[in-house]
């Protein structure tokens, strides 16, 4: 199939079957896709944390309106905004420049620009921030599952203060979206014909 057909191919999957599981060289494309995501300044404010302990998901699925995809997904990937900019920035232009001073020292126009950006953002607004970038690497993600044809289902719905608190993350980063993946039930199917907003009510042209 074309990738634009493997959209279409692709719906919130609501039970996976737990006897299939996403293979490590599939995971290791839908990461990649993931580390491959664009980002503001290109700073990857985020990480990710992908669970298969059966114990931990077990803890999420209440938490998480006791949706079934948690306990029946391959790998549930939990996707948490960062709020230490300035921190980030740091390892970002450490990783820019190589380590090297010299080049460090030459980057040094946009890193203020960066530092400047990060320093004006309280931890409210660096989180939130943060979230939007998280959300595009989460919508990188389901596009690669769709290309692979392994199931997914986009899952805001969770205490996300709580699943912060199972999974033990630091203070300086918040969960803000879950991605469990795997293999579709066989007895599960779309619950319809796939419903989207015409083109002419999505887009206006402006020529």
């Amino acid at each position: 199939m074309s990738f634009l057909s493997n959209l279409n191919w692709r719906y919130a999957t609501k039970k996976f079957d737990t006897t299939k599981k996403v293979s490590d060289e599939d995971l290791a494309k839908i990461l990649e896709a993931i580390r491959m995501t664009p980002t503001s300044f290109g700073m990857m404010p985020y990480h990710f944390y992908i669970v298969t302990n059966p114990d931990i998901l077990l803890q999420i699925q209440p938490i998480a309106w006791g949706q079934p995809q948690i306990t029946t997904c391959s790998h549930l990937i939990i996707f948490a905004a960062r709020s230490d900019l300035i921190a980030n920035k740091d390892e970002y232009f450490d990783l820019m420049s190589g380590g090297n001073n010299e080049v460090r020292a030459q980057l040094k126009w946009y890193e203020d620009m960066v530092t400047g950006f990060a320093q004006s953002k309280d931890e409210s607004a660096a989180i939130a921030w943060s979230a939007r970038q998280t959300y595009i690497a989460h919508g990188f993600a389901l596009a690669a599952c769709a290309e692979l044809e392994i199931d997914s289902c986009a899952m805001e719905w969770a205490d996300f203060d709580a699943v912060g608190k199972i999974l033990g993350l630091p203070a300086t980063q918040k969960a803000v979206v879950l991605l469990p993946i795997g293999y579709r039930a066989e007895w599960e199917a779309p619950r319809g014909p796939k419903v989207r907003f015409t083109r002419e009510a999505l887009f206006t042209e402006i020529k």
